[in-house]
């Protein structure tokens, strides 16, 4: 009986801090911060990118599958635009 009761006692604060600390919303949210900010998503190498990748794949299953569907951006810098270097009126 005593085996139960602290069995229940111990889901029942597990319960509690996991409620209390949120996990997977802050593991959702480094992952998302990890990802937005590509600083450290590009400079931490294949390992670290898996982890954020699978982190928020966990986390974020349909914020993930809207980016993996979401059409390619155009990555190309814009052309430059010509410098007049005369007079305002001059051809």
């Amino acid at each position: 009986m005593t085996g139960v009761v602290v069995t229940a006692a111990a889901a029942l604060a597990a319960g509690y801090l996991l409620g209390r600390l949120r996990p997977w919303r802050r593991a959702g949210n480094w992952a998302a911060d990890q990802l937005r900010f590509t600083g450290a998503w590009v400079r931490g190498g294949s390992s670290r990118q898996a982890v954020i990748v699978l982190v928020h794949v966990v986390t974020a299953p349909r914020t993930s599958w809207r980016i993996m569907h979401a059409p390619a951006t155009d990555t190309r810098a814009p052309a430059p635009y010509a410098i007049r270097t005369g007079p305002p009126n001059a051809r």
